[in-house]
């Protein structure tokens, strides 16, 4: 029986795209611990999805999804490919998990504390302006393939429910699209 693999070892850096975004974090006795979806897809529709796991002692694979399958040696040369996308997009020393990076043009940044770095919220207008920038991150994640209430969360600062609420808001002022047909 014979069985077909991605050989990711066979293949060149410049033929594979990766792409990395938040999942979510947690905080446990001060200490983040952050889920990463990072997607590994290249020309002939191969494709890798990986969920990693970050936190200030260690980085490790929690679900790997392949298609085609991967061998024992793919997993090995898994780890190449993903570790310096997935160190920029979270950085060594904790930073924010902005597409920007730190102190990019979107305000994200790292506050160092007493108790360590932690993420702080970044500044989001309100009113028309709020609402359209909602509507932009909203839209802009759905074409990446990305939850975009995630997307919103991330951009906002906020929390699922207040993201639900601004995304509700975007959607009355006409920016998204109607969530039902109206009767």
């Amino acid at each position: 029986m014979e069985t077909s693999f991605l050989n990711l070892s066979g293949r060149r850096a410049e033929d594979g795209t990766v792409s990395v975004w938040p999942a979510w974090e947690v905080r446990e006795d001060g200490e983040p611990t952050s889920w990463y979806t990072v997607r590994l897809t290249f020309p002939d529709e191969a494709c890798v999805e990986v969920l990693a796991v970050v936190s200030a002692r260690s980085v490790s694979v929690e679900d790997v999804r392949a298609r085609p399958a991967l061998s024992l040696d793919d997993l090995t040369a898994l780890a190449e490919w993903i570790e310096e996308p997935l160190f920029e997009r979270c950085g060594s020393g904790r930073e924010s998990p902005s597409a920007d990076g730190p102190d990019g043009p979107d305000g994200r940044h790292i506050a160092a504390g007493a108790s360590g770095a932690r993420r702080a919220r970044p500044v989001w207008p309100r009113g028309t302006e709020g609402r359209r920038l909602v509507a932009e991150e909203y839209r802009a994640a759905q074409d990446h393939g990305v939850d975009p209430v995630l997307a919103v969360m991330w951009a906002t600062g906020h929390s699922r429910r207040r993201s639900l609420g601004m995304i509700a808001q975007a959607r009355d002022a006409g920016f998204l699209t109607p969530r039902h047909a109206r009767r």
